[in-house]
């Protein structure tokens, strides 16, 4: 009976620390992507700004893969790397930025394997009030701990 007894303690005991060790890793898991994540939404906001540089948006490129694609089938359909890059750098020297976007609020997100889901919002400034713009949603993919792809969803 004892003999018994101190196998199922150690069955149960071992049970709990491989769930704990793989709770443990879902929560690196969405850590790390969470922080890749916050990290692009705070260099977009920086490149937003009237003042940014080329150099804030190599910033925001080094998150990404080398075959990184952006998907926004309402505005053009599906862009490179090299595409997107192009395009931040047009918009910058047009004076696309210029400051209105004052943050981007993460309202929701949902994780799952090596993606995360949001819905967000921009914060503006127009007519000199600060509103907030509409919700829109994206799907983030990572792979190697960077962003592999973006597609919008607005």
């Amino acid at each position: 009976m004892k003999l018994k007894f101190v196998i199922l303690t150690t069955l149960l005991l071992s049970s709990l620390n491989m769930i704990q060790a793989q709770q443990n890793n879902l929560n690196t898991h969405k850590d790390s992507l969470n922080y890749v994540l916050n990290q692009y939404y705070e260099l977009n906001l920086k490149v937003f700004q009237q003042n940014s540089t080329l150099e804030d948006i190599d910033n925001i490129f080094e998150l990404f893969a080398d075959d990184f694609t952006y998907v926004h089938p309402k505005y053009g359909g599906i862009y490179t790397r090299e595409d997107l890059y192009n395009g931040y750098k047009r918009n910058q020297s047009n004076g696309g930025y210029d400051g209105s976007v004052v943050d981007i609020k993460i309202e929701n997100s949902i994780y799952g394997l090596n993606a995360i889901t949001v819905s967000k919002r921009f914060i503006k400034k127009e007519d000199g009030k600060v509103v907030k713009g509409d919700k829109q949603m994206a799907l983030f993919e990572f792979k190697g701990g960077k962003i592999f792809m973006i597609k919008e969803y607005w």
